[in-house]
């Protein structure tokens, strides 16, 4: 009789933690309880990142744990945080909300399904397209700004259209800086340790602005180098012609 690696269940363990989380957030967010309801998602953001770890460090990598990740992460990463931006603000804007939502959804599942095909081949050190955790961390981050800091009411358009094209980014074919391998990026572990410090401060002095910053940043990031490299490119195209 075969028998299985305990180690294979603590994976699979932390995913399924994102996934009940991703519910939790849903089902708070329909009560109207939305600052947990985005606290829900950070959270399944952490255990997210730790399963893939888990499983590497074990050994217990498997095309289960892969399939049921990619399944987790539409639940956490994408509907929770269109669930929870329908409820919020959407709501308010009829069929234009119910459309930003539900693409939210459907862009999501296309860029997991495209990272799943695509897992083993191209640079391990960055992200083509938006990745749907980020995407999800980004709503959530700006929705418990709305809630701390009561912003004005154009607000809520404008995190739609932001929502729309954080959507249209996560199918995009900009490149987004991946951290699963920072030391083939030459990063010392002092200069990490460094940052991660420095992380940690400003969200310990201001957490809902210090995740709104961080990950608006990084989507910024991605979308400024693009617009840089495709200037760059024009540029030499005209002076070699």
């Amino acid at each position: 009789m075969m028998q299985i690696n305990p180690l294979y269940i603590l994976p699979n363990f932390f995913t399924a933690l994102s996934a009940f989380l991703g519910f939790l957030s849903i089902a708070h967010a329909a009560s109207g309880r939305f600052e947990n309801a985005c606290w829900f998602i950070f959270c399944a953001l952490i255990f997210d990142g730790l399963d893939g770890r888990v499983a590497r460090l074990t050994g217990t990598t498997s095309k289960f744990g892969v399939e049921f990740d990619s399944l987790a992460d539409v639940i956490a990463f994408g509907v929770a945080p269109a669930a929870l931006l329908f409820m919020y603000m959407g709501i308010h804007f009829s069929k234009f909300g119910i459309v930003v939502s539900g693409l939210f959804v459907v862009m999501g599942a296309m860029r997991l399904a495209r990272f799943n095909v695509a897992a083993n081949s191209g640079d391990p050190n960055v992200f083509i397209g938006l990745p749907i955790p980020s995407a999800a961390v980004f709503v959530a981050a700006w929705i418990l700004i709305d809630v701390h800091y009561e912003l004005p009411q154009w607000f809520e358009i404008t995190l739609l259209l932001m929502s729309l094209c954080v959507s249209v980014l996560m199918v995009s074919n900009i490149r987004y800086p991946s951290f699963k391998h920072w030391a083939d990026r030459g990063i010392s572990l002092r200069t990490l340790i460094v940052l991660i410090v420095i992380v940690l401060v400003l969200l310990y002095l201001y957490t809902a602005l210090g995740i709104a910053i961080l990950i608006t940043g990084y989507i910024l990031f991605g979308v400024l180098r693009a617009f840089y490299l495709m200037l760059k490119h024009i540029w030499h195209s005209k002076r070699s012609s």
